[in-house]
Formats: C-alpha cells, sequence, structure tokens
C-alpha cells in the first residue's frame, strides 16, 4: 500500500481535518501534478501526522509550494498526538527528515490557525512567518450580525434592497461572471476553467460547495461567489464583483448570503484570509476578528531564492 493509499485511509479517520487537507481536495487542485504525502509512524507502524505535499519542478530543482486556492497545508498530526508535545517535536523532526531526502530546492507551505508544529518547525530552521484570515464565529443571530456591521456595509445593504440572491448558478457560469469582472479591471484569472469544473465535480459529491449570486430584478449578476466548506468552516474562496455596479451594494449583500448559509451549515465563516489592506479593511466591516495562521519555508538551495522572487513577483502583479 502506497503511502497515499495509507493518508487517504487515515484522513478518513480523523475527527476533524481541515478540507484543504484531505485527500479528495489535493486531488482536484492538484490535477495533472504531482502529490503525494509523507508519513510519520511509531514503532508500532501506526501514522502519527502526515504532510501532504505538491512537487513542482523547475529545471533541475525540486521544490513544493501551496497547491491553487488552498488556505492551509502542512502537518496533520493525529488527536491522539496533539496531547504530547515531545511527540509532535519527534513527528516534526521525523517530517523534516523525509523532506531534506526528497533533495529539494525550496519548501513553502502555510500551516493552519493554531498548529502546534510551527514551533517545532522553527526549531528545526525553517522560517516562519505570521498571515492573517478574518472570521465570524457566531452567526447564531442574524440581526446582532448585521448590527456587528460597519456604517458602510450596513448602508450598502440597504442599497442592494431591490437585489435577490440565487444559489442555482452554474459553474459554468460562475467562471465567465468571475473572468468578465477580471478584464473589466483589466487582470488575469488565477485559475483556469477546467481546473474550477474539477474541483467543483468533487466537492459536490460531498456537498461541500456551492456558487452564490446576486442579481438584479431582470436577472443581470451584479455579484457572486464560490464557496466551500468542511465540518468547522465555509471559506469564502472566489468572490466576484461586477465593477459597473460596486455602488449597489451587491457585495455587502453577497457576504451576508454567505453568512446565512454558512448558518444553515452549522459551520463558521472564514474570508480565506488576505494579506491585502484594502481587501483587509473591507472583510473587518463585516464584524470578523483576525486570526492568525502562518507560512513555513526553508530554502534548500539558496541559488532558487532568486527564482521564487521572480515567481512570487509575478503572482502579485496578476493579482493586482
Amino acid at each position: 500500500m502506497t503511502n497515499k493509499e495509507r493518508y487517504i485511509e487515515w484522513a478518513a479517520q480523523q475527527e476533524y481535518m481541515p478540507i484543504f487537507l484531505k485527500p479528495w481536495w489535493m486531488d482536484a487542485v492538484c490535477a495533472g501534478k504531482e502529490w503525494d504525502v509523507l508519513l510519520a509512524e511509531d514503532e508500532n507502524g501506526n501514522i502519527l501526522g502526515a504532510l501532504p505535499y505538491l512537487i513542482r519542478k523547475r529545471a533541475w530543482y525540486r521544490y513544493i509550494l501551496m497547491p491553487q486556492l488552498t488556505q492551509v497545508g502542512g502537518i496533520w498530526v493525529d488527536a491522539a498526538t496533539t496531547a504530547d508535545r515531545f511527540k509532535i517535536a519527534e513527528v516534526c523532526r521525523n517530517l523534516s527528515e523525509q523532506l531534506t531526502e526528497l533533495n529539494l530546492a525550496y519548501y513553502y507551505q502555510q500551516y493552519m490557525p493554531n498548529s502546534l508544529c510551527v514551533d517545532a518547525m522553527r526549531a528545526l530552521g525553517f522560517k516562519v512567518k505570521e498571515r492573517v484570515t478574518y472570521r465570524v464565529d457566531n452567526l447564531s443571530d442574524l440581526d446582532a450580525l448585521i448590527d456587528s456591521f460597519s456604517k458602510n456595509k450596513k448602508r450598502q445593504l440597504q442599497k442592494a434592497l431591490s437585489l435577490h440572491a440565487e444559489r442555482n448558478m452554474s459553474v459554468e457560469d460562475f467562471y465567465r461572471f468571475h473572468s468578465h469582472c477580471m478584464s473589466e479591471r483589466r487582470r488575469s484569472m488565477i485559475y483556469t476553467r477546467e481546473f474550477l469544473l474539477v474541483l467543483e465535480r468533487k466537492a459536490k459529491r460531498l456537498d461541500q460547495c456551492q456558487v452564490l449570486s446576486i442579481h438584479n430584478a431582470d436577472g443581470q449578476p451584479y455579484a457572486a461567489a464560490f464557496l466551500v466548506w468542511d465540518k468547522k468552516y465555509m471559506y469564502y474562496l472566489l468572490p466576484a464583483l461586477d465593477y459597473a455596479f460596486n455602488d449597489s451594494g451587491a457585495g455587502a449583500l453577497l457576504v451576508l448570503e454567505a453568512m446565512k448559509l454558512a448558518r444553515e451549515k452549522h459551520v463558521q465563516f472564514d474570508f480565506e484570509g488576505s494579506m491585502d489592506r484594502g481587501i483587509a479593511r473591507h472583510y473587518k466591516q463585516f464584524g470578523s476578528t483576525p486570526v492568525t495562521y502562518y507560512s513555513v519555508e526553508k530554502y534548500y538551495k539558496p541559488l532558487f531564492c532568486l527564482a521564487i522572487w521572480f515567481q512570487k513577483l509575478r503572482e502579485w502583479r496578476i493579482r493586482r
């Protein structure tokens, strides 16, 4: 049995594992690419922790990066192990040694909030940086939720009274709408139609995704979002807003409707993070709380640092 096959069985036994670490998610977002998993075991062969990863190649370099649209990854430790910090350190040391054996030029993954592995990885020589996502944990009282919105967002909701929300936009229509919104802003799409179709198909089988859209009375879409969720959180994965209707309040209504859906699913709401100050300011106005998660990286071949810098610069220009 391969590591990946064992990981599929082990992941199914975890009481809670974020959607981004699930084997089916890795299959979807790494379609056509090479992903695998490292396993840390005890003396009896029981899995204590795992590190799923996407291998990328450039020239003669091999390196690990986060897959597209994947907020967190890194090491996931079995619940029975989390109570023992010594075991956590041993799991991280074991997996770090296995990473070295992969002959990598570079390693980069983002670890979930409250990950007990971050300090252990820092102690092993990995560079750790804080990142921020924004969450709304209490969705039980919608009136109280709306009351926590900023005055600006409340005004936008008033403007949106003539608009309505729908849950029947196809993923194909969503992709076309998102492409239109990006082209209007002279920006490139960060994912392909085929990528989204694969992700939607796999998530839909498990009832873990939904397209929400906001329309005017004539049925014209003003805003839309592709949402995914697991047992704890709904993620605002791909929002799209037609800036020709930026003053319509559609963006605020879209967020409110997404939160309503999260409430129906009995999960909390995660804006899926942003290190962009403007986007972060937007998310804060919905009564959200900043939550820290972490990037963990290591250069095994220092010259590769320059190649990564150029790639990050390119991605930054695409997002602008």
